[in-house]
């Protein structure tokens, strides 16, 4: 094979990377600009409006693949905002459940969709042997690039932000 070919398939790969990098955020910002919150926070919001019943912050921390602490700066901002609750329980006073409010509600409906969830509701709709394919490859090219180590969540927003613990 060329060089020629290998350097057009090394700029389309390279290519292709950075629109999905510039996607993510570019969607964050339009949720920080219009909204005034950020991925991680409508992330939480999200699976909070889905809950049929109150959460506690470690199984909302564990949802949304993100630390306790993590969560709880978020969920810190978000109370703040008045979009959730924070409730003490009557049974064992150190157990707090996280609620979310009406007003917390109404931003999720007038939220865009998750990123993630576009993308998830994408891939299950082409045949499996694509999906086999496109995870190979992505697996393929974290071993490229010797990230295989790299602690990340499915969930799609500025990996600096998690680095700077700056998505609160």
């Amino acid at each position: 094979m060329s060089t020629k070919n290998n350097n057009t398939y090394e700029h389309r790969i390279l290519s292709a990377l950075r629109r999905v990098i510039r996607a993510v955020d570019i969607y964050s910002r339009k949720l920080n600009t219009e909204l005034g919150l950020t991925t991680p926070q409508l992330l939480c919001l999200h699976v909070l409006a889905k809950s049929e019943t109150m959460t506690t912050l470690s199984d909302l921390a564990k949802a949304v693949n993100l630390g306790v602490s993590t969560v709880n700066g978020i969920i810190d901002r978000l109370e703040a905002k008045q979009y959730l609750t924070r409730k003490r329980s009557s049974d064992d006073r150190r157990k707090v459940f996280i609620e979310i409010s009406l007003t917390g509600k109404e931003i999720v409906s007038k939220a865009p969709s998750l990123l993630q969830d576009k993308l998830s509701m994408s891939l299950s709709q082409l045949p499996e042997s694509e999906q086999i394919a496109i995870t190979e490859s992505l697996e393929l090219v974290v071993a490229l690039m010797e990230v295989e180590k790299v602690d990340a969540s499915p969930n799609l927003f500025p990996r600096e932000k998690v680095a700077n613990n700056d998505i609160t």
